[in-house]
């Protein structure tokens, strides 16, 4: 899987924001392309320790931490998986806010590819490793990418 600590895959993923366009619609989802802009900003916040989540209840912890190898791995996401209600978007910036802070976002993330800082403990999945992070932030930006046909 790739990662956003990779050099090469952080210059594909800004390449792809890049080319996203104010006018183009979703494959799939209810997102408008604004949307899905200000959707991709919320786990990587999360990620740099900016929001949290709410914990799930002890039970739905459970079944969330069990899927967590599918947040990393090289399996395809599901098309119109639910989302944490934190990330559903409805209230937007303008499109050029929304992609300029994801932009933001996404070159903070990638600038701690060097670092030795730990990055929090996720309130839905729990604890993962630098690495998976970096995967799990490539492959969220990937899927959304893909929707919109990026």
């Amino acid at each position: 899987m790739k990662s956003i600590f990779e050099n090469e895959t952080y210059s594909e993923i800004k390449e792809r924001l890049d080319k996203i366009s104010p006018d183009q619609k979703a494959i799939w989802g209810k997102m408008n392309v604004t949307q899905m802009l200000a959707h991709c900003q919320k786990p990587i916040e999360l990620t740099l320790g900016k929001t949290t989540l709410k914990k799930p209840n002890f039970l739905m912890g459970l079944l969330l931490k069990s899927m967590n190898s599918s947040l990393y791995n090289d399996k395809p996401w599901k098309k119109g998986l639910p989302t944490a209600k934190e990330f559903t978007m409805t209230n937007t910036d303008e499109f050029l806010v929304e992609k300029e802070k994801l932009k933001t976002l996404i070159e903070e993330i990638h600038s701690r590819k060097d670092s030795n800082e730990s990055f929090p403990v996720h309130p839905y999945f729990g604890k993962f490793t630098k690495e998976q992070y970096g995967m799990m932030t490539y492959k969220h930006l990937d899927h959304h990418f893909t929707q919109f046909n990026n």
